[in-house]
C-alpha cells in the first residue's frame, strides 16, 4: 500500500510562495496556494511594492532549482556590474561591485513572480486557488479558514481546509505571523525607520536607455538619497529614498522643483519636468519597516518564510535573494531530517533565524553607506583595499559585499567575517604606525648620540602600550 502525501497549504503565491510550492511539488507533495489577489497573470495593472528588483547569487540559485537560473540570468536580466554615483555637480564614476566579471541583475518582480507561477502550473499537483482571503488560522491543527473575494453566493465564501502543513508566505504583514505572535515565547520586533520612499520614472528616449544601462545609478546626498535601475522596456525605475519630514516639506510645484534643482538636478532632464511634477504629487511616500521574529515554526504543522519572517528595509538589495534562498535552506532541512516535518522545520527555524537576523542589520547598515558614505574616500579607499586582499588572497579575504551577494556564505558569517577583516586592519595599522614610530626613534637615537636614549628600553615600553590600552579601554 503506498504512503498518502502529504498536503501542504501555502498562504501566498508570491516569489518566495510559488517558488517553494515548485520545489515541494519535486517532491511528490500535494500543494496548494492560496493568495488574496486574483491572478496576476491575468491582470493589467499589479499594484504593490516596487516594479524591479536586484537579483545576485542566492536569488539565482533558488531559481536555477526550478530550471529558471540561467534564463533570468542570461536572458531576461539586464546586468549591473557597479554602482554609478551621479555627484550634485552633475559628474559621475563608478564603483565596481566586484571582479570584472560579476553583476548584479535587474529584473522585474511581476516577470520573475509570473514565470514562477506558469513553472508551478505545470505540476499535476500544484493548484492555485486565488481570490482567497486567509480569515482564521488554527496553526496547531493545522486548520485555515479563507473567504472568497470572487463569489457571491454566501454558501460559496467560506473555505476550511485542513492540510498537513502550512506554510506562510504571505509577506511583511503576514496573516499567518500574526497567528503566531498570539502563541507564548513568540519574539516579535518591528521598525519602521524615519524615512520613506516614493518611486518615479525616467522614460526611454528614442527607444533607447537615457542613462547606461549596466549601472546601479546613485545619487547620494548624505540624509537622502535617489537610485535608478534599468528596466526592460529601456526606462528606468528611480527610486526616492527621504525622511518622511522631507517629503512633507515638499508641497507644490515650486517647492519640488527647487528642492530637485538643488540636489538631484541632472535628473530633471530626463525624468522630465511636468512628469516629475505629475509623478511626484499623484503618488505618495510609503513607509519602510524591518520585521524580526523567532521561531519560525510551530511544532510540524506551520512555518513562516520570507518577508513574513524577515522583513527588511531594500538597501543591500537581498530581500528577495534572502527569501528565495530560504527555499533553498528548507530543502537542504528536508533533505537533513528525511521529510520530517517537525524535525525539518525545527532545524530550519534554528539555522536560518540568526542569518535573516544579521542580514535585517545589514541592511539598515547599508543606507547609511549608500546615502553617505559612497562619497567618503574613506570608504573608496577601503574598497580598493578589500578588492586588492581579495584578488591578492581570494579565498581567505572575502569583502562584506562581495560574501553577501556574490557567495552564498551563511549571512551571520559575512557579518562575523567582516568583524575579523576589520579587527585585522585596525591591528595591522597600529603595527604598522608602531613600527614607524620605532624607527623614527632610532634614528633619531643615532643622529644624536648625546642623547641618553635606549633604543631597547623604548621599544620595550612601547610594547606594552596595547595591553595597557586595552586595559583601559
Amino acid at each position: 500500500m503506498s504512503e498518502k502525501k502529504k498536503v501542504v497549504a501555502i498562504v501566498g503565491a508570491g516569489l518566495v510562495g510559488s517558488l517553494e510550492a515548485c520545489y515541494l511539488a519535486k517532491r511528490d507533495t500535494e500543494v496548494h496556494v492560496y493568495e488574496y489577489r486574483g491572478d496576476i497573470r491575468q491582470m493589467e495593472h499589479v499594484s504593490g511594492r516596487s516594479i524591479n528588483l536586484a537579483m545576485s547569487v542566492r536569488g539565482l540559485g533558488a531559481l536555477e532549482g526550478v530550471g529558471l537560473g540561467e534564463h533570468v540570468k542570461q536572458e531576461y536580466g539586464i546586468p549591473m556590474h557597479a554602482r554609478m554615483i551621479h555627484n550634485r555637480d552633475g559628474s559621475t564614476n563608478p564603483i565596481p561591485y566586484g571582479k570584472e566579471n560579476q553583476a548584479i541583475y535587474s529584473v522585474g518582480r511581476r516577470y520573475v513572480n509570473e514565470i514562477l507561477l506558469d513553472a508551478g502550473s505545470k505540476y499535476e499537483n500544484i493548484t492555485f486557488h486565488f481570490n482567497h482571503k486567509l480569515i482564521k488560522a488554527n496553526l496547531d491543527k493545522p486548520e485555515l479558514t479563507f473567504e472568497r473575494t470572487d463569489v457571491e453566493d454566501e454558501s460559496k465564501k467560506t473555505v476550511v481546509i485542513t492540510p498537513d502543513l502550512v506554510i506562510g508566505c504571505d509577506g511583511a504583514f503576514s496573516a499567518v505571523r500574526k497567528e503566531m505572535m498570539k502563541r507564548p515565547r513568540f519574539n516579535y520586533s518591528q521598525e519602521y525607520i524615519p524615512h520613506a520612499y516614493m518611486e518615479l520614472s525616467i522614460p526611454a528616449i528614442g527607444g533607447e536607455f537615457s542613462m547606461p544601462p549596466n549601472y546601479l545609478h546613485i545619487w547620494p546626498r548624505g540624509q537622502f538619497m535617489m537610485i535608478g535601475l534599468p528596466n526592460q522596456d529601456k526606462s528606468f525605475t528611480v527610486t526616492l529614498f527621504m525622511p518622511t519630514s522631507t517629503f512633507e516639506n515638499i508641497k507644490d510645484r515650486d517647492s519640488l522643483l527647487h528642492f530637485f534643482n538643488d540636489n538631484f538636478r541632472d535628473s530633471i532632464p530626463l525624468i522630465g519636468i511636468e512628469r516629475l511634477v505629475d509623478d511626484y504629487f499623484s503618488n505618495r511616500a510609503l513607509p519602510l519597516v524591518s520585521v524580526k521574529c523567532n521561531p519560525y515554526n510551530v511544532g510540524s504543522k506551520s512555518l513562516i518564510m520570507g518577508d513574513a519572517a524577515h522583513a527588511m528595509v531594500p538597501f543591500y538589495g537581498q530581500g528577495m535573494n534572502c527569501g528565495m534562498e530560504d527555499c533553498l535552506v528548507l530543502e537542504d532541512a528536508l533533505d537533513k531530517n528525511n521529510m520530517d516535518f517537525g524535525l525539518a522545520l525545527e532545524d530550519y527555524s534554528k539555522t536560518r533565524n540568526p542569518d535573516a537576523e544579521a542580514m535585517c542589520d545589514l541592511a539598515m547598515y547599508n543606507y547609511v553607506e549608500m546615502r553617505d558614505l559612497v562619497n567618503k574616500k574613506s570608504f573608496l579607499i577601503r574598497k580598493k583595499l578589500d578588492n586588492f586582499l581579495h584578488w591578492l588572497l581570494p579565498s581567505w579575504w572575502v569583502p562584506l559585499y562581495t560574501s553577501v551577494t556574490f557567495s552564498r556564505m551563511r549571512y551571520h558569517k559575512c557579518v562575523s567575517n567582516r568583524a575579523w577583516q576589520d579587527s585585522a586592519l585596525g591591528n595591522i595599522s597600529s603595527l604598522v604606525g608602531f613600527c614607524g614610530l620605532a624607527c623614527s626613534v632610532w634614528l633619531v637615537s643615532f643622529s644624536l648620540p648625546d642623547m641618553k636614549l635606549d633604543p631597547k628600553q623604548f621599544l620595550s615600553y612601547m610594547l606594552t602600550i596595547p595591553s595597557m590600552a586595552q586595559k583601559e579601554l
